[in-house]
């Protein structure tokens, strides 16, 4: 296709699935995402993107600012976060959103089995029911036990989760499907972090169709197709939305070692059954 300055622009041949559900009107490609001056730093850009202020890289991110507009009491898996780290745009002052990498492994961590480890849980339980008003560190450390403790048996239902399409077997997509299993178990959550990482392709990016750059966008157009499909057969679609994004952008030129520097301009695409597909915006000189 081309964007409404005229110029041609295709995806890259290892996204064959973003291109079928482009056709299908679903997937909107934003080109020239980003803000002025932009960090070249893949930390402070990222920590910029997350607060949504490139004036301050530190505080809130506004999926964190989000979850605390929600009626109290929050729910404890109302943020899922499935990295290890909570990334900035999940920071808040009073909802804390739990790291829940792979839901099959997230457990009450017990050295014992059967009713050792129950009686275990029940007594971590009752330890983290004491708030103490004098004092607040305590009592918010005590808050986030507790609702750590309360999202054990939901996640559990989520491990199970088959889907009704195959998941390819890697970290990005295994991610997708446990967010599809608790929308599909109807568990809650209202925000969902999923990332993945290896773009930093400096140097031997590769041919279009097998190189290491290839295989990149490979995991990421294979992993959010079958998310599509996988909601879309059940009817799920219409009510979730997957924006991506990452720091910054990649230079046009190749760069002396068959690589790409950091650029400016960077593209976002929103997919979902809501969305309204197409080119947005126009392609940087």
């Amino acid at each position: 296709g081309s964007d409404s300055s005229g110029k041609a622009l295709g995806l890259h041949p290892r996204l064959t699935g973003l291109s079928s559900i482009f056709n299908e009107g679903r997937l909107a490609v934003m080109q020239r995402t980003g803000y002025n001056n932009s960090s070249r730093s893949h930390f402070t850009g990222l920590d910029i993107w997350g607060t949504g202020n490139p004036a301050s890289s530190t505080g809130d991110g506004w999926l964190g600012r989000y979850l605390e507009t929600m009626p109290s009491p929050i729910d404890p898996l109302a943020g899922w976060n499935s990295s290890r780290e909570t990334p900035r745009a999940l920071y808040s002052n009073s909802v804390p959103v739990p790291a829940i990498t792979d839901a099959r492994t997230y457990a009450f961590s017990s050295p014992n089995t059967g009713v050792e480890a129950t009686n275990e849980r029940a007594a971590a339980t009752r330890l983290v029911s004491n708030m103490p008003l004098d004092r607040p560190h305590l009592s918010f450390v005590n808050t986030s036990a507790q609702a750590a403790m309360l999202t054990l048996d939901r996640v559990a239902i989520v491990a199970a989760y088959t889907g009704t399409t195959a998941y390819q077997n890697n970290g990005f997509a295994l991610a997708l499907k446990t967010v599809a299993g608790a929308i599909a178990r109807g568990i809650g959550t209202r925000v969902f972090w999923v990332q993945t990482g290896g773009f930093d392709t400096h140097a031997s990016e590769g041919n279009a169709g097998g190189g290491a750059y290839a295989n990149l966008m490979g995991t990421v157009g294979d992993g959010l197709q079958a998310f599509y499909v996988d909601l879309r057969n059940q009817g799920l679609l219409g009510d979730t939305l997957v924006l991506q994004f990452s720091e910054f952008g990649r230079r046009i030129s190749e760069n002396g070692s068959q690589g790409t520097d950091h650029g400016a301009g960077g593209i976002m695409m929103a997919m979902g059954g809501g969305v309204r597909g197409g080119i947005y915006g126009t392609a940087p000189s």
